[in-house]
Parts: structure tokens; C-alpha cells; sequence
């Protein structure tokens, strides 16, 4: 019983782990998702070769992080491996009946505690007061509200295909800007690489096979995707204009308390 209540323990540390190590990455700038990928993927040691990994281990807080969970994951797992052989050695059937059905019931409610949004949202809380204080050198981002992604607004990739009205043009013809629009980089293969071209200017021209990172309103970026070159393309871009141009009346009036 001993080693079984062990091994649950270290299966609800690792979890807990787990779960700082991802808030440490988030609180560096890290998006939810890609920290908790690379917080997993670290403590598990599966070592996924990946352009976010690479630019994880790029930056020095994130590759500290890094490091201690990749320590405390190869502890860890020994561990477990260790202490679930010796739970069930030399146990009769109906002993090791009686410990499937308490580590199933154990896992179960890990379960669901982990995947609680209250209980995540609680944890999460307490983490990020616990590294602010430990850790001043965590610089806490949090993009959502910055960004205004709550309200309206997006950060999206948009793949440039052959016939979408985006390729084969300049920024200034595109005009991306009038529409409330902003391109914030661009991804393009230039032979067997990949090249990141950083706030582009106006006479960069955009080309089939580009990832555009662009920030506006999500409506209009979700509408400039399904956009394809002809009269139709710039009959939308003139209506998208229109309506940022009543949108930016709108916000005035709002700012200006009218």
C-alpha cells in the first residue's frame, strides 16, 4: 500500500510540476498552448525538434526553466516506473485487483482536478504570485488583454495562395492599413530555408507561399483570408475600408464619451 500511495504522489507531483513550469514559460511571453507543449514535452523528455523549441532554448529565463523540468522529469519518471514494478511484485490477484481499482480511481480524480478551469484558474493565480516573488526576473506578459484579443481583435497567419487577391503586391498597393490592418512579419521559404522578414515596409512585395502575422480586427482578418485577386477582391477591400472608417468614428465617440 506503501509504494502505491507513493506513486500516486509522484504522479500528482509531476503534475503539479508540470503545471509551474508551464506558468514560468507563459509569464516570459510564451502563449498558453506553446508553453504548456514545451512544459510537457521538456518533463517528459521526449525532446521534439521544433522551430518553438528552438526558440525557447534561445531565450536564458526560458532555458533555465527548461532545464530544471528536464531534471526533475528524468527523477520523476524513473521514479514512477520504479515504484509502479514494486507495487504489484509479489502481490495475489485479489491485492492486485484492489490496487488497479485505487490507482484507477486515484488517476481519475487527477483528472479531473487537473482539467478543472476553476481549480486551473485558482492554481494558475497562485503560481504566477509565487514566481512574481521568487523569481523577479519573469517579466509578466499578458498578450490577451495587451492585444485586446477579448475585444474584437487577432493575431492570425495567413498562408498566401496563388489566387488570393494578397499575392503578387506591394503593401502600399495592398493597403492593408486602411482596412485597420497590421502586418507584423512575414514568413517566406527562400530555397530549403525559412526566413522571418520582420515589420515589412511598404514596398515589400508579397508573394505566393508567404505567411503573413498579421493583427486587426478578427472579422476583417478572417474576411481578407477568403479574399481572391480580381474585381470582387477590390470591390471587398473598398467595403473594408469603408467599414474601418465608420469603426474609427465609432471609437472616437466612444473615447470621447459621446
Amino acid at each position: 500500500m506503501i509504494a502505491l500511495l507513493s506513486l500516486i504522489l509522484v504522479i500528482t507531483l509531476s503534475l503539479i510540476i508540470v503545471r509551474i513550469g508551464s506558468t514560468a514559460l507563459e509569464m516570459t511571453g510564451l502563449s498558453k498552448e506553446v508553453a504548456s507543449f514545451q512544459a510537457q514535452s521538456a518533463f517528459s523528455g521526449t525532446g521534439f525538434t521544433t522551430s518553438e523549441s528552438e526558440y525557447v532554448v534561445s531565450h536564458p529565463v526560458r532555458r533555465k526553466i527548461i532545464r530544471i523540468l528536464i531534471f526533475l522529469g528524468s527523477a520523476g519518471i524513473t521514479s514512477t516506473i520504479a515504484t509502479l514494478v514494486i507495487t504489484f511484485v509479489g502481490k495475489s490477484r485479489g491485492e492486485t485487483k484492489s490496487y488497479l481499482i485505487i490507482l484507477a480511481g486515484s488517476l481519475a480524480a487527477l483528472y479531473v482536478i487537473f482539467t478543472s478551469k476553476r481549480i486551473e484558474r485558482w492554481m494558475r493565480r497562485w503560481i504566477r504570485k509565487f514566481l512574481a516573488r521568487a523569481f523577479p526576473q519573469l517579466k509578466v506578459y499578458d498578450y490577451t488583454q495587451l492585444l485586446g484579443i477579448t475585444r474584437g481583435y487577432s493575431i492570425s497567419q495567413i498562408l498566401v495562395k496563388k489566387n488570393s487577391w494578397l499575392a503578387n503586391r506591394t503593401l502600399k498597393e495592398l493597403e492593408l492599413d486602411k482596412e485597420g490592418i497590421l502586418v507584423l512579419g512575414i514568413y517566406r521559404k527562400v530555397g530549403n530555408k525559412e526566413v522571418y522578414i520582420g515589420v515589412p515596409r511598404g514596398e515589400t512585395l508579397i508573394k505566393a507561399g508567404d505567411i503573413l502575422i498579421c493583427y486587426g480586427p478578427e472579422k476583417v482578418l478572417i474576411n481578407l483570408v477568403r479574399r481572391v485577386k480580381g474585381t470582387k477582391g477590390d470591390l471587398e477591400h473598398e467595403q473594408a475600408v469603408k467599414e474601418a472608417e465608420i469603426r474609427m468614428l465609432q471609437e472616437k465617440m466612444l473615447n470621447s464619451g459621446v
